[in-house]
C-alpha cells in the first residue's frame, strides 16, 4: 500500500492555470516555443455509448480479466495496455470516454496483467515484467490479429503500459499502425530520489512481505471498516470508483505482491537508455503524452527526446491530472480525449 500512495501522491497539481479550449493536433518537440507545449483541452463529440463489458478469460494459459467496448463494424481497434497495478477495472471511465470520443468508430479493448486479478487464480505464483510483456504479445497474436487481420491495430499504454506497448511494436511492425504513451515509463528516472527510495523498497523481499502481508491484513477487516482505512488514505485525490477498485483488489496479498514484484523488475529492466535506436526508426509511429510534475515520466526524458528523436510526436498536460489519471472522472475524460484526438490525426495521415 505504501507503494500504490507513493505512486499517486508524487504528482501534484499543477500551478498553471488550464488551456484555453480549442482543438489539439499533436505537435513535435523541435517545432515548441519554451520549455513545455501545453495540450488545449479538445472538444471532441462524443456519442452514447454502451458500458464497458467485463469478463474472465485464459490468454496464454492464464486467467485474465478483459474490459472492452466493441464496435459494430469497426474501422481500427485499440488495445490498452494497463500500468502497475494491471487492474484493468481502474480503467473503467477511460475506456468508455475513449470508446465514446472515437464517435464509435473503433472497438476498445484492455486486458489486465497476469495475477493482477480479483481471485488468486495463479496460486502465488509471481510474474516478471517480462512474462506480462509475452502474455500481452500473445493476446494481440492469438487473438486481435486472428479475430480481425484486416482491421488497423493502435496501441495505447499508461506508464509502464507504454514500455510493454512498444515491446508489442517490436514483435508486429507491420500490424501496428501506431503506438500512443500515456505519462510513460519506458527508462529510469536518475534524477529523482524519490523514484530511487521506491527502487529501493521494490528490491527488498523483507519490505515487499510487510507491505504485502500489511495490505492483506487490511483486507480481512470488515468491508466498511476497509474502505474507510483506504479513503482516508487515498479518499481526497481518488474517485469512489478507484476506492471500490483498490478496495476489491489492492487488499489482496497476492495482488500487492505481484505489483511489487513486476515493480522489482521494472526497475531491473529500465535501468539501461531507452532504445534511442528504435525509437527513431518509429518516430512517427509513437507519440507520448507528459505530465508536468511526473517523475516516471518526467520532462527531462521529453526534453532528451527532443535532440535524440525530435520528430516523435510528444505533447504535455498542464492541468494538473494524476500519473494515476484514471483514478479519477476528469483524468480518465481528459486522457481519453488526448488518445482519441491523437488516434484521428494518425489515421488520417495514415490514409494520406
Amino acid at each position: 500500500m505504501f507503494v500504490v500512495a507513493a505512486r499517486i501522491f508524487c504528482v501534484k497539481r499543477s500551478p498553471f492555470p488550464p488551456p484555453l479550449a480549442s482543438r489539439c493536433g499533436l505537435v513535435t518537440r523541435s517545432a515548441l516555443k519554451g520549455h513545455v507545449s501545453s495540450v488545449p483541452a479538445m472538444g471532441l463529440p462524443a456519442v452514447s455509448s454502451p458500458p464497458a463489458s467485463f469478463r474472465v478469460d485464459r490468454i496464454g494459459g492464464y486467467t485474465t480479466e478483459i474490459l472492452e467496448v466493441r464496435a459494430e463494424r469497426p474501422a481500427f481497434q485499440v488495445f490498452f495496455v494497463p500500468g502497475n497495478p494491471g487492474v484493468v477495472a481502474y480503467y473503467k471511465e477511460f475506456v468508455e470516454a475513449l470508446f465514446d470520443y472515437l464517435d464509435g468508430q473503433a472497438s476498445v479493448t484492455a486486458i489486465s496483467h497476469i495475477a493482477h486479478v480479483s481471485k488468486d487464480w495463479e496460486f502465488g505464483k509471481k510474474f516478471a515484467l517480462q512474462d506480462q510483456i509475452n502474455h500481452k504479445v500473445q493476446f494481440v497474436r492469438d487473438r486481435l490479429l486472428i479475430e480481425a487481420p484486416e482491421v488497423p491495430l493502435l496501441l495505447v499504454g499508461h506508464s509502464i503500459g507504454a514500455y510493454i506497448a512498444l515491446e508489442i511494436l517490436k514483435k508486429f511492425p507491420s500490424q501496428v499502425q501506431h503506438v500512443i504513451g500515456l505519462y510513460p515509463f519506458v527508462t529510469l528516472n536518475k534524477h529523482s530520489n524519490f523514484q530511487s527510495i521506491l527502487g529501493k523498497v521494490a528490491t527488498s523481499p523483507i519490505l515487499c512481505t510487510i507491505i504485502s502481508t500489511f495490505a492483506g491484513l487490511v483486507g480481512r477487516l470488515p468491508k466498511d471498516l476497509a474502505r474507510v482505512l483506504v479513503k482516508v488514505l487515498l479518499g481526497r485525490v481518488w474517485d469512489p470508483l478507484a476506492i471500490d477498485v483498490t478496495c476489491r483488489y489492492m487488499l489482496q496479498k497476492n495482488v500487492v505482491d505481484n505489483f511489487l514484484y513486476m515493480g522489482r523488475t521494472e526497475f531491473a529492466s529500465l535501468s539501461t537508455e531507452a532504445d534511442w535506436s528504435f525509437l527513431k526508426e518509429n518516430q512517427n509511429k509513437t507519440s507520448f503524452l507528459f505530465g508536468i510534475d511526473d517523475h516516471w515520466g518526467p520532462l527531462s526524458l521529453l526534453d532528451e527526446i527532443s535532440k535524440k528523436v525530435p520528430e516523435l510526436h510528444v505533447a504535455t498536460e498542464r492541468e494538473g491530472h494524476l500519473h494515476a489519471f484514471c483514478c479519477t472522472k476528469a483524468g480518465s475524460k481528459w486522457v481519453a480525449r488526448f488518445a482519441a484526438d491523437t488516434i484521428f490525426n494518425q489515421t488520417r495521415c495514415a490514409r494520406l
